[in-house]
């Protein structure tokens, strides 16, 4: 089922397939954006267009943080000329949908913001941007987690707001509780959390919500994210309200979009007001509310929007950038006519003479312990004190390629219609890839094909000379000295091994590596999949690290990332029983003998019959029995309290929603692994299986994930398609349908998949051409073999100046693995869970050594390490969770993977 989002036709942005064909337009489409750093550096101009009208930008503002700004650039001729575009400064509050705010304004606006976080800049920093160099219109305070009343989660943005009065501000979520508390309002817990969910809004019809429909059944519904709440009872005489809740409940997403848009009085009121109304009206007229009343059922409503009086500071409690929030863009727009209409009032000398009020502000007593040195964020886990340091992520990577060039050429050859002959793709690797424990191979498993979720296989074992394994450890957790330092080990063809101390980490090994190769497109032109030869393998959850946390609480038992330089492979197309083979070499070895030795063992089974291919046992003595079941990390009790206390933190407002995880464990000995994947794949058939064997580390990875973490193909499109949302299927049909019914129309599981749709979408927007990234499916129910779930599709076209590994890295992991906001969530989870995730939730797929890549998340799956069986399992937890719900949820999630293993225990046995 695919749903569209009713917007009015100016709501909607360029569409995906527009700008995912290339066309023009006529958007300003910046250089990447970096975050900020230390100083101005105006140099380097380079020349964009609006209008076929020449705009010299500054291409760099800070040494390696912006490009694409317009930093101080003095663009008014007149007192009342309008603004030909509006700089904005996005202050990021550690927030997983900030970039989803910067995507809008980069449209509005038609220059992006500038990023910086809470904590980057020093006040003299800020103040010499907005005030000596002039350098923005506006300032836009991003959500975050925590609360305005705690130091080290508002970082500058209360001084901004107390300060700047001067300069026009919109502060969303925790921007908006910042305006009200640092103007003297309470901050107190909302009645009940709501994240994810929607409620329909009414408004004052002020200058903000210019052009939208106010109250119930008007059509304007919100998204919002908050535990916590401005208590409007307190609210200053500074401060006006502008919109609040139309209702005390919330609405699910879908089965609400069909309903009858109807006109109420705030509507006709807002009809009556003159298109041309300026935000001077809003200071003149006081936006006096409701009374009578009316006014009494205030208190049993929420507070959604306030301004202050005479300041041109507005706040928002729901979040307007949301996927499913209506009429969002409209207020940006009218945010972008606030700040237009607020310059132009003004004269040139006004405003070369704006200036900071610190002196009168630093007065009050009672602000003053507002504006004390902001500590870094600091938790208390276990009694034990730990500091979290947080660190700009820089969502582009220039780091030079390295030396060594590399021209790669590739050969291939095609079998049509020859899948299907030869026995299928369980065949066809076990005969070329199977023998001897199917040691060092790997086969990326189309293995459910239906409904055409996946096309092609990726299979193959040790190659040519160009093949290699590379293994990648983190440092031990002891050691400080380099948080995202480790040890690479590669193994080449000839078995030779090297280990290289890597400074700054695997993606950074990997993207050089990425970076070095030279080719030629037309040697894969006619090619229908986009993997050519490179690198396939997995990446650890561990390597977080690499991502902008902080550490690793517990120490990785696995390789962080390992990795196969594949340049001999099988590709089957399931769509078209097609067969490929390719081979890729470095010019100084030509020899097709590989391709001439699989092609022959192809042919030879097509004409003499598939013999029986299942994979050969070891000629070891059996394994002793050992015990049928499990051992879980954690207890049922201990499982169910550690939902409780995720649910306290939602409550805190320290996160909308926690991915809580656990292991089980079993020792199963030195046993067939190809086998147990076999019969994973056989009952749990997923598009994004994969079976990995490493070896020289002795470990094997069975996995039958459904879901997709990341894609790029060829043309420079990413997609995501996270799931959440799950429930068993049962025998009977009719049953089955309800359950499917159940699920889709669940607001829970509904506002579990809308956060993490939109986290995606900020991930995505960190990487992508402004204006692209877009959901074309929205809360999808697939079916798989034990269960349904809940898939929504978010795509976006990468920018031509990041790299493939820059993308995984700005994404990584993925946020249907970590909950929102994605790094606060991931440092609450590291202190309830009692282990290491290792693989499990991290991704599993291939990088070709043109730059595409293809991704799935770790789930649903066996690692054998050393002999030991391990399974993980887990579930998003929400405020509407209910604790023992989520238990049964997480044991439904491991069923498959622990049947598998618990069946080719006794099947081992009897042999």
């Amino acid at each position: 089922m695919s749903f569209t989002l009713r917007v009015s036709p100016s709501e909607i942005a360029p569409t995906c397939s527009d700008i995912l064909r290339g066309r023009n337009m006529n958007l300003i489409v910046s250089k990447p954006l970096f975050r900020a750093g230390d100083f101005i550096r105006k140099e380097n101009n380079l020349p964009i267009y609006d209008d076929a009208r020449k705009v010299v930008i500054s291409s760099r503002i800070v040494p390696g943080q912006l490009e694409g700004s317009l930093m101080g650039k003095k663009h008014m001729a007149g007192p009342s000329r309008k603004l030909k575009y509006v700089r904005t400064l996005l202050i990021d509050n550690y927030d997983s949908y900030t970039y989803n705010v910067y995507q809008e304004l980069s449209i509005i606006n038609g220059v992006p913001p500038v990023v910086v976080r809470n904590d980057e800049w020093s006040w003299d920093e800020i103040c010499h941007y907005l005030y000596k160099e002039r350098a923005f219109d506006n300032i836009v305070i991003s959500p975050g987690p925590g609360s305005p009343t705690c130091p080290g989660d508002i970082g500058v943005c209360l001084r901004l707001l107390l300060e700047c009065r001067d300069i026009p501000i919109l502060g969303v979520c925790l921007g908006h509780q910042a305006l009200g508390y640092v103007h003297g309002a309470q901050i107190v817990h909302a009645a009940e959390p709501v994240h994810g969910r929607l409620s329909e809004i009414e408004h004052s019809g002020c200058t903000l919500f210019h052009g939208i429909p106010s109250g119930r059944k008007s059509g304007f519904k919100v998204v919002r994210y908050h535990s916590l709440v401005i208590d409007a009872e307190t609210l200053p005489k500074e401060l006006i309200p502008i919109a609040w809740s139309s209702s005390t409940g919330t609405l699910p997403y879908l089965g609400n979009q069909n309903s009858d848009v109807t006109v109420d009085g705030y509507k006709s009121r807002l009809n009556q007001q003159p298109s041309d109304r300026s935000v001077l009206e809003d200071f003149r007229n006081g936006d006096s509310w409701l009374s009578g009343d009316a006014e009494e059922t205030r208190s049993k409503e929420v507070l959604m929007g306030i301004r202050h009086h005479t300041w041109p500071h507005y706040g928002l409690q729901f979040h307007p950038e949301s996927v499913a929030t209506s009429h969002g863009r409209q207020i940006f727009k009218n945010f972008k006519k606030i700040t237009e209409d607020y310059w132009g009032s003004l004269s040139l000398t006004t405003v070369s003479e704006r200036k900071v009020y610190c002196n009168a502000c630093l007065q009050d007593k009672d602000r003053q312990r507002l504006f004390k040195d902001i500590p870094r964020y600091t938790k208390f886990v276990n009694n034990a004190e730990e500091a979290i340091h947080f660190n700009s992520y820089n969502a582009v990577s220039f780091s030079n390629a390295s030396n060594g060039k590399k021209y790669l050429k590739l050969n291939w050859r095609k079998f049509e219609g020859l899948a299907s002959q030869v026995g299928g793709a369980r065949n066809i690797f076990c005969e070329l890839f199977g023998q001897h424990k199917a040691e060092n191979s790997f086969w990326l498993d189309s293995s459910s094909t239906e409904k055409k979720r996946a096309r092609f296989s990726f299979m193959g074992g040790k190659g040519g000379p160009l093949w290699k394994q590379v293994t990648f450890r983190l440092l031990e957790q002891s050691d400080t000295s380099c948080k995202q330092g480790g040890y690479l080990s590669t193994e080449d063809a000839h078995g030779s091994t090297t280990s290289t101390y890597l400074e700054d980490g695997f993606f950074d090994f990997l993207n050089k590596e990425l970076q070095s190769f030279y080719y030629e497109e037309k040697d894969y032109e006619g090619l229908p999949f986009d993997f050519y030869g490179g690198y396939i393998g997995y990446l650890g959850y561990g390597l977080k690290v690499e991502s902008n946390m902080s550490l690793n609480r517990h120490t990785e038992d696995v390789p962080a990332a390992c990795f196969f330089f594949s340049d001999s492979f099988v590709v089957i197309d399931h769509c078209n029983d097609d067969i490929y083979i390719l081979s890729i070499h470095d010019g100084s070895n030509k020899d097709a003998q590989w391709l001439d030795d699989v092609e022959k063992k192809l042919l030879s089974i097509k004409d003499h019959g598939a013999n029986d291919l299942r994979p050969q046992h070891s000629g070891s003595a059996p394994c002793p029995l050992v015990r049928p079941d499990f051992v879980a990390e954690k207890s049922r009790e201990q499982y169910i309290a550690d939902v409780e206390k995720c649910q306290e933190f939602i409550k805190d407002g320290e996160s909308y929603e926690l991915c809580l995880t656990t292991q089980m464990r079993k020792k199963i000995g030195e046993r067939d692994s190809l086998g147990l994947y076999l019969n994973l794949r056989e009952k749990n058939p997923a598009p994004y299986s994969a079976w990995l064997n490493f070896s020289s580390e002795n470990l094997s990875v069975c996995c039958s994930s459904p879901e997709r973490f990341l894609q790029l193909d060829r043309h420079g499109v990413l997609e995501a398609k996270p799931i959440k949302g799950t429930i068993a299927r049962s025998a009977t049909p009719e049953e089955d349908e309800l359950l499917k019914l159940q699920l889709q129309y669940s607001e829970k599981d509904q506002a579990e998949n809308l956060m993490i749709v939109d986290l995606l979408r900020n991930d995505l927007g960190r990487v992508c051409e402004p204006g692209s990234v877009c959901v074309p499916r929205l809360m999808e129910v697939e079916s798989y073999a034990t269960v349904h779930t809940m898939v929504s599709t978010i795509r976006g076209k990468k920018r031509s100046s990041v790299s493939a590994v820059d993308c995984v890295k700005a994404a990584f992991p993925g946020g249907s693995m970590t909950g929102a906001p994605k790094l606060r969530s991931m440092e609450l989870l590291d202190s309830l869970e009692s282990c290491t995730r290792g693989i499990y939730s991290g991704c599993i797929g291939y990088f070709s050594y043109n730059q595409t890549f293809d991704l799935n998340i770790v789930i649903r799956t066996v690692v054998i390490h050393k002999g030991e069986a391990s399974i993980g399992a887990g579930g998003a937890i929400v405020a509407l969770s209910n604790p023992e719900e989520e238990y049964k949820e997480m044991l439904l999630k491991a069923r498959a993977p622990v049947n598998a293993v618990m069946e080719h225990h006794r099947n081992s046995d009897k042999n």
